[in-house]
């Protein structure tokens, strides 16, 4: 039976100003999985996320992390944080030093590791980020892609059991948005659990176990990605728009040059071999 790290129980978060940012939301978040959350602004990811590294507290509801309930005396934060890391959109709120490696020990100095263990958790996420290069050079001289890196690397370096990243490749284009997806991949790898917010529906289609949508503050599908992209009502509610992967895979079976019968493909390189097994009617 798979682990359950997250179990969020009516959880509801409502801010200063009466915004209910969270509507008694209630989902299961297992171990080891990569989870694409999906939603249009305002959906609540970004407050659902804060609630998960315990920067926020709810209002109503509860909220486990491996069966118990989040307490918020510092102690209990302190050590959620060790195993819960977050990466913020903005990579400037989160570097703080003056050079990419002065940045990415800065996590491991504040657990009191030891000057050995600190030098060999930084070289070890610099190497996972491929950010080794990057070292000596000043944070503000990074690129926006650079800097995304260097921020991942700072929180692996306090190595987490569960990942947490908003909108990790916003901002990017396409080579760089890759190599953010390369590094998370080589990190889902070590048995680390990955939770991302994004809006590209085509990432979150490939790359993800599992997807949860959500709008106006309520989950409204939580499961795998291809069945996810099949609800209609679902799609139309969060305003989301079908990956191009599936779009065309259906129009090919809706003219009859697939077979419905034909798997679904979950990528390019899926569908292409699809396309190639087929004896397409012209």
């Amino acid at each position: 039976m798979e682990d359950v790290l997250f179990d969020i129980k009516e959880l509801t978060h409502r801010y200063t100003d009466q915004t209910v940012a969270l509507n008694k939301i209630s989902l299961q978040i297992k171990k080891g999985k990569k989870i694409a959350l999906l939603g249009n602004n305002g959906a609540g990811k970004s407050t659902l996320f804060l609630h998960l590294n315990g920067i926020l507290q709810p209002t109503s509801g509860q909220l486990l992390f491996k069966g118990k309930t989040i307490t918020y005396d510092r102690p209990s934060i302190r050590e959620l944080r060790k195993q819960i890391g977050i990466v913020f959109q903005d990579p400037d709120s989160q570097l703080l030093a003056a050079t990419v490696m002065q940045d990415i020990s800065f996590g491991p100095h504040n657990l009191g590791l030891s000057k050995k263990e600190i030098i060999e958790r930084v070289e070890w996420a610099m190497k996972q980020t491929e950010t080794v290069m990057l070292k000596h050079k000043p944070t503000h001289f990074l690129s926006l892609g650079q800097k995304k890196r260097v921020a991942i690397a700072g929180v692996l370096a306090m190595n987490p059991e569960v990942l947490i990243l908003d909108e990790p490749t916003a901002g990017l284009d396409a080579y760089f948005a890759q190599q953010i997806i390369n590094v998370l991949n080589q990190i889902h790898r070590q048995e680390k659990t990955i939770i991302l917010s994004t809006h590209d529906v085509n990432l979150a289609y490939e790359w993800a176990d599992e997807v949860v949508i959500i709008s106006n503050g309520e989950v409204l599908y939580q499961g795998d990605p291809i069945t996810a992209f099949q609800q209609e009502e679902v799609i139309e509610r969060a305003h989301l728009t079908k990956p191009w992967v599936l779009e065309t895979f259906q129009q090919l079976v809706n003219t009859g040059m697939f077979h419905s019968t034909v798997k679904i493909p979950v990528s390019k390189k899926e569908l292409f071999e699809s396309m190639g097994n087929q004896t397409i009617k012209i």
